[in-house]
């Protein structure tokens, strides 16, 4: 059994003892010490939080223990039930609710669920605030309310219709064109909640036509539900045989998108924020941000639109951040992430596909034509494995030195970049584990790259 506590909320697999696994009493602690903190710092004083699930299997359970646990703490309850992650972010503002909690382990297999910290603004808590958490939870720091202060539960169910509004409504999103476009679109939603919000989306944009793989939201997984490549030959195969003129897979809660082109090969996960981005960036010009991690493609096509690219500390909060402070117009992440300010600061597959099928439609383009408009990058992700013994920031310090000709970001660990790509070098928080990840124009590049710095560091760290 595994339970992992983070900033970012509580992560692990169902059962098990206290402390060993995600079970109700673990639920219970961690729930009851997130209303402690929102009630410390409550912004919005609705005295709401809001709760939406993805469709695992345990996630009647976990839905039923933490809403039944903020009513013990005082707080009311607006629950939305089977819910993307952008639909329980926004639904958090459009409530104006003092926080929200989304009950997913994102593209983690079926025994795993967990629980995501929202605050008011429908945003993940920050680093104070998650460490404030996870300490109320440690000291058990919490009161429940008395009977005649209990909290009240609402049910409200029509949320994803209500994203799909929201989506409708971007100026940039545009259904007459998607519409006359008459696309055939293919979908894998895993067996979560996708197979509700997509289908309906792709609906209300005008697509007629909709091969549908696995949207039966009953959590039952049927392959790995992270959406790359070796676990997507269902849908290519399905794109192979000329069934469909796009194919669309989302990960269980649905903020993550991949993409397959007409002929069954895959767009690639880090190009879906660069086609949307391109297209964003074309009809209004600005800023934008990914974490340090992903494709140089981004930084290529935000300047060759005027604008000016920005790299974060890896993580969705730290995206979100620096794209308020840049004032970017669009950002996100390379797996998949779209993050649209236009519409709420959240990775969000369902704007992502209404912006990309817009840009499709008006180009006129099949997709693999598309995927050839943007520069050609490969990424290659490698790890060393040290001892606990090594002083790891001691070596990434040493290698910093090292290579300090170059452009260095340690915002988040350290990242080298060269004229022709990048090495990114993270330390694990939780095992003596740095993680390379290495990007050029070409593979063999990329790895050569990677295995340079790799022999350095382990040099370094006395292992070669």
């Amino acid at each position: 059994m595994t339970l992992i506590k983070s900033i970012s909320g509580i992560r692990g697999t169902i059962g098990g003892k206290a402390g060993e696994g995600l079970n109700p009493l673990d639920i219970v602690r961690f729930t009851a010490a997130y209303a402690t903190q929102i009630r410390a710092g409550k912004k919005n004083g609705s005295n709401k939080i809001v709760v939406g699930r993805d469709a695992r299997i345990s996630g009647e359970m976990v839905d039923q223990v933490v809403c039944g646990t903020l009513l013990g703490m005082g707080f009311d309850v607006v629950n939305i039930g089977l819910a993307t992650t952008p639909t329980t972010e926004l639904a958090v503002t459009m409530e104006g609710a003092d926080g929200g909690i989304i009950l997913t382990a994102s593209h983690n297999p079926k025994q795993w669920n967990a629980l995501k910290l929202l605050n008011e603004r429908g945003e993940f808590l920050n680093d104070a605030e998650g460490k404030a958490v996870l300490a109320t939870a440690d000291a058990g720091d919490f009161t429940f309310a008395d009977v005649d202060k209990l909290g009240k539960l609402t049910r409200k169910d029509n949320y994803i219709q209500k994203h799909i509004d929201n989506v409708l409504a971007l100026d940039l999103v545009d259904k007459e064109a998607i519409k006359a476009a008459g696309f055939t679109v293919a979908i894998d939603c895993v067996n979560s909640v996708g197979g509700i919000a997509i289908p309906a989306l792709l609906e209300a944009l005008g697509v007629k036509h909709i091969e549908k793989l696995n949207c039966t939201p009953d959590g039952k997984f049927p392959h790995n539900p992270e959406p790359l490549p070796e676990h997507l030959t269902e849908i290519a195969g399905l794109l192979k045989q000329g069934k469909a003129d796009v194919g669309f897979v989302v990960d269980p809660d649905v903020d993550r998108l991949a993409i397959v082109c007409e002929n069954g090969d895959m767009f690639g996960e880090e190009y879906t924020l660069v086609s949307v981005a391109d297209y964003v960036l074309e009809h209004t010009p600005g800023n934008t941000v990914s974490n340090m991690s992903s494709t140089r493609a981004l930084r290529d096509i935000t300047l060759k639109h005027g604008g000016s690219y920005s790299a974060s500390a890896v993580g969705e909060v730290n995206v979100v951040a620096e794209m308020k402070a840049t004032h970017a117009v669009i950002g996100g992440e390379g797996n998949g992430g779209v993050i649209y300010p236009a519409s709420h600061y959240g990775r969000d597959a369902l704007v992502g596909i209404a912006l990309f099928l817009t840009n499709l439609a008006k180009k006129g383009m099949k997709v693999s034509e598309l995927r050839k408009t943007y520069p050609d990058y490969f990424i290659s992700k490698n790890r060393i494995d040290l001892t606990p013994d090594i002083d790891v920031d001691a070596i990434l310090t040493a290698i910093k030195g090292l290579y300090r000709q170059y452009e260095i970001n340690d915002k988040d660990g350290v990242k080298i970049d060269f004229p022709q790509g990048w090495v990114h070098l993270r330390k694990s928080n939780t095992e003596p584990i740095v993680r390379v990840y290495s990007e050029a124009p070409t593979k063999e590049q990329a790895d050569k790259f990677a295995q340079a710095i790799i022999t350095e560091v382990r040099r370094m760290a006395g292992l070669s």
